[in-house]
């Protein structure tokens, strides 16, 4: 039976809501669908529901500055060299779903780039912690010493 979500997709914001502070307008998203693999019998050899989705960070004139720096920095093992980020989804049959769950990939990966780095505190162990180390340490050690062959004089 044929995916009724396909043929009646409900209306889209031309914008991608990423955070309070930051919107994608859509016309930045390149979609682009392919076949998919994996189940889905003959309806994957002749429907391409799989989504890649690619925004380009660098020409984005959605991001401020620093916004652009932050994403960068932090997403640059993620990015191509020409700035493209890219999200891949194709985990149901229909495409108008992949597209929503690549967009949805898309919004968390950079909101969650844009949080703030929590600064590590330094913290030394309690007196308990180390003698418990302490203590696994020689029965570590005793138990090896039990096992070593008996040393004749």
């Amino acid at each position: 039976m044929e995916d009724k979500e396909e043929d009646n997709p409900p209306a889209q914001s031309n914008v991608l809501q990423v955070s309070s502070e930051l919107t994608i307008p859509r016309g930045e998203l390149n979609t682009k669908a392919t076949r998919s693999s994996g189940a889905g019998g003959q309806h994957v050899n002749k429907t391409s529901s799989r989504i890649e989705l690619t925004w380009n960070v660098r020409q984005s004139a959605s991001l401020t500055d620093d916004q652009r720096a932050v994403i960068i920095s932090r997403l640059r093992s993620r990015l191509t060299a020409d700035g493209d980020l890219r999200v891949v989804a194709s985990t149901t049959r229909s495409q108008y779903r992949n597209r929503e769950i690549a967009e949805q990939r898309l919004a968390k990966i950079i909101s969650d780039a844009l949080l703030p780095v929590k600064k590590r505190r330094a913290t030394k162990p309690t007196r308990a912690s180390r003698q418990a180390r302490l203590d696994e340490k020689k029965k570590h050690s005793s138990k090896k010493r039990e096992r070593r062959a008996p040393v004749d004089d």
